[in-house]
């Protein structure tokens, strides 16, 4: 299986060329982009493993595997062809006509925010995900959600904390990131 890393400039990190390469891939091999998008259910994961395994990620550590399972099923679900800018603090409150107002919008970040186990946090975010594809115009930063996903077991408080101040509107620095 050949990587695909066209587009991405050669200082980018791991994370981003991921992305990239899994948008490319999705966008020419429809059937790998099918089997993208059951990466984050814990029945069919394994159809994802190939991609993976090609990127180096240890299969058998979920710490490794379900950031980049998970984010790899949710940009095969979107059908995007570039990452975006928009960050999932953000994208929860878009989700929703009063915005960081919306009881609806603050149930789902506080359910996030109270996920103490990574596995538990990466099956939440499927049908938070799902939401946001179905109605924000914009792309998500992909690349920004497998950063914090991936700092997620050793610095899971940080990544709630910029959740949270994404969400309800302080301005988070890309350079902030996790």
């Amino acid at each position: 299986m050949e990587i695909v890393e066209e587009q991405v400039p050669v200082t980018a990190n791991r994370d981003d060329r991921f992305v990239a390469s899994v948008m490319a891939r999705c966008q020419q091999d429809k059937g790998l982009a099918a089997r993208l998008r059951r990466a984050d259910n814990p029945a069919t994961e394994y159809q994802s493993w190939e991609l993976l395994a090609a990127w180096g990620i240890d299969l058998e550590r979920d710490a490794q595997r379900l950031p980049f399972a998970t984010v790899a099923a949710a940009i095969a679900r979107a059908k995007v062809g570039a990452n975006g800018s928009l960050t999932l603090g953000r994208a929860i409150a878009a989700c929703y006509d009063d915005g960081n107002q919306s009881d609806q919008a603050k149930t789902r970040l506080r359910r996030l925010l109270a996920c103490d186990e990574l596995a538990e946090l990466c099956r939440l975010l499927r049908p938070v995900l799902t939401l946001v594809e179905s109605r924000v115009g914009k792309p998500l930063d992909y690349a920004r959600l497998l950063r914090q996903l991936r700092r997620f077991t050793i610095a899971d408080q940080a990544v709630k904390a910029q959740w949270a101040q994404e969400f309800y509107g302080r301005k988070v620095d890309a350079g902030e990131a996790v």
